[in-house]
């Protein structure tokens, strides 16, 4: 095991970090790629669709926050932890908003709660195994440019956006139990993620590219700044 996270390149620690804050800044795109896949994943629960719920996560880059926050806290770098957190913090209110305006929109043609929704309200320990297993999977697969492909994969088994979806069903239908719930499944498998991510990453060293992460995040927040003037 040891040996498994020796074997790791200053270059595939170079490629990771540039690859995971590229796909996590909040950036139109990532906010766009949110947007449609929380619109999925409501969908897909009010219609009691598994097919459409997994087509949704397949879709959510909300994945790539939460390794980042948990590479910050590797790196000791409160401003890659804030950066991290605020995109995550921002996408999550943005889902929350989404799918209770959707809710509102639709719910006349649902009748009563869907056994798709009624399954993302009951947070366990199982819930918190299943994010720490998919942390760890994600982890390693961002490391290993043969195992990106998986990162799919990754974001259906730990199925971040459907509970996320359920907290604005909850919030649409003032049901606060529902609502409280739900947020907390969802916060229970991004912290198993984040738990088995930050070991992955510190058993790979990468607290010794903490330089070279800083440069990658300033040359996002340049492009970033330059996508807002250009549309001024």
């Amino acid at each position: 095991m040891q040996q498994l996270f020796k074997n790791i390149t200053s270059k595939e620690k170079s490629d990771a970090i540039e690859n995971l804050f590229k796909h996590s800044v909040p950036s139109k795109d990532f906010f766009l790629m949110i947007l449609l896949s929380v619109l999925m994943a409501t969908f897909g629960l009010l219609i009691d669709s598994s097919a459409v719920i997994v087509g949704s996560m397949l879709i959510a880059p909300i994945l790539y926050p939460v390794l980042g926050l948990a590479m910050g806290i590797i790196m000791s770098d409160f401003n890659l932890v804030s950066k991290s957190f605020i995109t995550f913090l921002k996408a999550s209110i943005l889902g929350i908003i989404v799918s209770a305006v959707v809710t509102l929109l639709f719910s006349s043609q649902v009748n009563g709660y869907t056994a798709e929704i009624l399954s993302r309200t009951e947070p366990t320990l199982i819930s918190f195994m299943i994010g720490a297993v998919a942390g760890f999977a994600a982890a390693f697969a961002i490391v290993k440019e043969k195992l990106n492909i998986m990162l799919p994969g990754v974001a259906i088994s730990v199925a971040l956006i459907p509970p996320l979806a359920v907290v604005g069903i909850g919030l649409a239908k003032l049901n606060i139990t529902m609502m409280f719930n739900s947020l907390l499944l969802f916060v229970v498998n991004a912290g198993g993620v984040v738990f088995t991510a930050v070991i992955v990453f510190s058993m790979m060293n990468f607290y010794t590219k903490r330089k070279e992460a800083e440069v990658v995040v300033e040359k996002e927040e340049k492009k970033l700044e330059k996508e807002e003037k250009a549309k001024a």
